[in-house]
């Protein structure tokens, strides 16, 4: 995992590059469960995957991106706690398999 500042004039965000670790099975319930963990922080969140970029806390959102284990993907949050949410988030995704 790489965690870096990125600045956009004097506003700064937390982004990080992490790899997905998702049961081989597609269900629902990982996407959702990514959701309620992003959902319970103020930060904005954001996954991307490409030229995706999804909010990490709209569940049709997540659910459009089609993860995919071992699928290297970037997160961004811009906020008072997105360090922590970014942690929460990576966390949930690299051990839910």
């Amino acid at each position: 995992m790489i965690v870096f500042l990125q600045r956009e004039g004097n506003k700064k965000m937390t982004t990080a590059k992490f790899t997905v670790s998702l049961p081989n099975y597609v269900e629902a319930r990982p996407v959702a469960e990514i959701v309620q963990t992003a959902s319970q922080y103020e930060s904005t969140i954001y996954l991307i995957s490409g030229t995706k970029k999804i909010n990490a806390k709209s569940i049709m959102g997540m659910m459009s991106l089609g993860l995919h284990n071992n699928e290297e993907l970037c997160i961004e949050a811009d906020g008072s706690d997105e360090q922590q949410a970014v942690d929460a988030v990576i966390r949930y995704m690299s051990t839910v398999a």
